[in-house]
């Protein structure tokens, strides 16, 4: 089984927040195969379901970004899906709106989400699709900056970026992450 993670934050008051891209590349997967995240376990919605001859698990943790791993582990742990099998997708600062990229493994570059995914998953060897959400150009919190909405100008790129991290996942079902990574980065 292979399982994609989207990391943000829940309530309809982050539904459109930069830290929320992860939940809109999830909810881009479940329009796509008419499926609906149907299940809770473990502080988490996800669906089950295949998605060609390939069993997934998509999933939102609903723990708030900070506390992601302790969706992650446990559902993990339950369905007995291995590390390699489990790709994280999060909102990037260093990576400009509307960029992809995807990586083996890596630290957490600052991201608390994926920080608490580290410290739970006990290893920093785990895919990953990185989708930029740039840095903010006028003097703000970064928080402030990640919890605020996309411009109505950077919509096309949001959506190419969403478009294009939910193709890489359904590659990956396909074909080995580094042919993905190579193909998408």
């Amino acid at each position: 089984m292979k399982c994609i993670v989207g990391l943000g934050n829940p309530g309809k008051k982050y539904s459109t927040t930069r830290h929320n891209i992860g939940f809109m590349v999830i909810d881009e997967l479940v329009k796509r195969h008419s499926f609906e995240l149907n299940k809770t376990k473990f502080n988490g919605k996800y669906a089950l379901e295949h998605i060609g001859n390939q069993k997934v698990l998509l999933l939102q943790p609903q723990t708030y970004m900070n506390l992601s791993g302790e969706a992650i582990r446990p559902i993990m742990d339950y369905y007995d899906i291995a590390t390699e099998d489990v790709v994280i997708v999060y909102d990037d600062l260093d990576l400009p709106t509307g960029k992809i990229r995807l990586r083996q493994k890596g630290g957490p570059g600052g991201h608390n989400g994926i920080k608490s995914t580290i410290s739970h998953l006990g290893t920093k060897e785990f895919k990953r699709i990185r989708v930029g959400v740039g840095r903010p150009t006028t003097p703000q919190p970064v928080i402030d900056y990640v919890l605020g909405s996309f411009p109505k100008e950077q919509t096309d790129d949001v959506q190419d970026s969403i478009v294009k991290s939910a193709d890489a996942f359904e590659a990956w079902l396909e074909k080995p992450f580094i042919e993905v990574m190579n193909e998408f980065n």
